[in-house]
């Protein structure tokens, strides 16, 4: 069976920058805790809100799609299929869209008329699940490439946050983390194994879809972001992850320290779990996990592109070696958790 690899990847970020302290001074009462130590996120990027250049989820997206376009052998109209994932979907400013799809805009405006199109939606695990569709699709031979796109205009729920959270144990927090962001990939046929995407698996367990969840405001016409975090982020919910890698592994003969990783990714949700999500790992595989890479610092939680965002990142800086095995591990509301084993060689930023 033939594998896939990421062609070319491309990302766009706005430049407005705004620091966690500048955020939690826009609130009536700032929290009794210290927000950016407990979560990492020092400063965040956010849209441009003027309305003569507003940004919205539509623009974030198109401009993420020419960057990686910019850098791939394939021309808008060598696109076999464009998958748009992004969770807020606001267009013409803050119109939000459910129909017609993101996807089929995208594929209109930059001129990919045989691309068949189509939107899905899993929470800040997005992009991963639509890598693992296109993954799929390629290596059935149903199509030859496609773009998997993001455009997260996703701090409107911070605003809401700031506007609304009057408790101690308020369950917008989540929402003071998050920044706004495009990111998009191209995927086609792996030609050798220097740049391959080995495996790709996605779970989602439901039971625990209420632990966080998207919606207009119960106070405000302000969309809100509601998240269990006690309850959401515990022993029991990363195990999830771990435990499918391992019976994953397992049915192959491997184990972890066979897989000989070189970095793990993980969603960039706050700093303080990603070391321990990596202990727990630890002590499950019985063997040390790699280097985490990071960029909830200047970034946020960047929600569904946040993966490829710290991917972009490393690029930018050349500080991937060619090569480089890394492993992503989702984690989103659902819960939604899983695993990406891929080597990258020839991508470049």
């Amino acid at each position: 069976m033939s594998h896939s690899r990421f062609e070319s990847i491309g990302a766009y970020l706005p430049s407005k920058v705004v620091t966690t302290d500048e955020l939690l001074g826009r609130m009536k009462e700032r929290p009794s805790f210290d927000l950016e130590k407990i979560t990492g996120v020092r400063e965040r990027r956010v849209r441009d809100t003027r309305p003569e250049t507003h940004e919205d989820s539509f623009t974030l997206a198109i401009k993420a799609v020419e960057d990686c376009l910019s850098r791939s052998q394939y021309g808008p109209e060598d696109i076999d299929v464009i998958i748009s994932t992004s969770i807020s979907r606001s267009k013409d400013a803050t119109r939000l869209y459910m129909e017609p799809s993101f996807a089929l805009s995208i594929s209109r405006l930059i001129g990919a008329k045989n691309a068949i199109a189509f939107d899905i939606s899993n929470a800040c695990a997005g992009m991963l699940t639509g890598t693992y569709i296109l993954d799929r699709m390629i290596r059935s031979g149903a199509v030859r490439n496609g773009i998997v796109v993001s455009g997260e205009a996703i701090s409107a729920i911070a605003d809401t946050a700031v506007n609304e959270i009057s408790e101690k144990y308020d369950r917008q927090f989540a929402s003071l983390t998050v920044g706004d962001s495009g990111c998009a990939i191209v995927l086609d046929q792996a030609v050798d194994e220097n740049d391959v995407i080995h495996y790709i698996e996605m779970m989602t367990a439901a039971e625990y879809s209420h632990l966080c969840l998207g919606m207009p405001s119960g106070k405000t016409q302000g969309v809100a972001m509601y998240t269990d975090n006690r309850t959401m982020h515990n022993e029991d919910r990363f195990l999830l992850g771990t435990n499918t890698q391992r019976k994953f592994l397992e049915a192959q003969g491997k184990t972890f320290a066979d897989e000989k990783f070189d970095y793990v990714i993980h969603h960039q949700f706050g700093a303080a779990a990603i070391p321990w999500m990596n202990a727990i790992a630890e002590r499950e595989f019985g063997s040390p996990m790699p280097p985490d890479l990071r960029v909830i610092e200047k970034y946020g939680n960047t929600s569904t592109t946040s993966h490829f965002m710290v991917l972009h990142d490393q690029l930018s800086q050349q500080s991937l070696p060619a090569g480089s095995k890394l492993l992503l591990i989702p984690a989103a509301s659902g819960i939604v958790t899983g695993f990406v084993s891929t080597t990258i060689s020839s991508l470049k930023v």
